[in-house]
């Protein structure tokens, strides 16, 4: 399958990698094992754009949602000052499918259940894979979604989905992230969760007449939630629906 809704951009130059280093939540020098995923954050450690980068000769790829793509470019601009980077959009779309990886494609590196991804120049669409479904059952979130600006990376779990490195060093957001990780025991985060009935997406959440949390994404009788873990049970509504945690 191949999809509009992502930007590819090369990125070329000497300072490219040491570059990335600096601002990313992983760890460039991973970049040897095919894909990596990562993102880039607020210094006050909040969620700005993630994406998928891979190594193209002496160039790097970046896959980034299309509507995410010009701040994510206008972000990167402002940071690159003097290093000898550039940035150029390219025509490339995005190929996924599910099973092993073609020899132009790699292992989506967040989970082996999201098949593989590959950069093409063809635009050969293939609808038979039910995307949203493995993003809610594998709880990945998606930006526009559920990942926003208000978005903590590891209450959204990118640690379980090999988007962040907690030995690499400095990066924009480091502190903030790192001590979430250390320091604190994450009360609110990204949930799988039952839904039996009708709520729209961003639909509270309650229990016992209390706010829990928001209604996401939804695949059948599925969900993803961003939840106060302290407060969810069993029994919860959103809107009209009824909401079960854990599933």
């Amino acid at each position: 399958m191949s999809t509009s809704d992502r930007s590819i951009f090369r990125l070329t130059g000497d300072d490219t990698e040491s570059f990335l280093q600096g601002l990313i939540t992983n760890d460039m020098t991973h970049l040897t094992d095919g894909l990596l995923y990562a993102a880039i954050l607020t210094p006050q450690g909040k969620y700005l754009a993630d994406f998928f980068l891979k190594r193209d000769d002496d160039a790097v790829l970046l896959d980034a949602d299309a509507e995410q793509a010009p701040a994510l470019l206008q972000r990167l601009t402002m940071y690159k000052l003097r290093a000898d980077v550039t940035i150029e959009k390219t025509n490339l779309q995005v190929h996924r499918g599910l099973g092993d990886a073609p020899e132009d494609g790699a292992p989506d590196p967040r989970t082996p259940n999201l098949g593989w991804r590959a950069y093409r120049g063809s635009t050969q669409i293939d609808d038979s894979v039910d995307w949203t479904a493995l993003y809610v059952t594998n709880q990945v979130p998606n930006a526009g979604l559920e990942l926003d600006q208000n978005s903590f990376i590891l209450e959204m779990g990118f640690e379980r989905l090999n988007g962040v490195d907690f030995k690499k060093g400095c990066y924009v957001g480091q502190e903030v992230t790192a001590r979430m990780k250390h320091k604190t025991e994450l009360r609110k985060g990204l949930a799988l969760v039952g839904i039996d009935g009708d709520a729209a997406f961003g639909t509270p959440i309650q229990a016992n007449d209390k706010a829990v949390g928001t209604l996401l994404s939804r695949a059948g009788d599925k969900a993803l939630a961003y939840l106060r873990y302290d407060r969810a049970s069993a029994d919860m509504t959103a809107g009209d629906a009824k909401i079960s945690y854990p599933t």
